[in-house]
């Protein structure tokens, strides 16, 4: 039996589901894409739900704050034996990114995971 009831390929810190929190008092259902570069860098980026369009090759990676947060395929590759930890700090982040006024913006952060967790991975079809 495995000592894993579930291991979330996205997590967030306790001031990210605070501002997750607050985006969706003032905004309603939100959504998250990890952006892959260009303008903003790799960052989590935060819209209102149904405001991003999303591709084929975009995935459902979990929920942050009861949220989905989508990865594209090629990020993902990237980024697969890790952890995704969404954090907040104070500074200016996407342009497009909902908490970008307030001036905060939520960062990426990673851990890999250890054998175990990939393994449940693998055998729950997540990897």
């Amino acid at each position: 039996m495995s000592r894993f009831e579930e291991v979330p390929q996205v997590t967030a810190s306790t001031a990210a589901l605070a501002l997750i929190g607050r985006l969706a008092q003032q905004h309603g259902e939100l959504m998250f894409h990890q952006s892959g570069g260009c303008c903003d860098g790799s960052a989590p980026m935060c819209y209102p739900a149904g405001e991003f369009q999303l591709g084929d090759r975009d995935r459902l990676l979990g929920r942050i704050g009861g949220m989905p947060f989508y990865i594209s395929e090629a990020q993902y590759e990237y980024w697969r034996h890790t952890q995704l930890i969404i954090d907040v700090v104070p500074g200016r982040g996407g342009m497009f990114s909902l908490e970008g006024p307030l001036g905060l913006r939520f960062l990426t952060r990673s851990r890999l995971y250890d054998e175990a967790e990939l393994q449940w991975l693998a055998d729950h079809g997540r990897l």
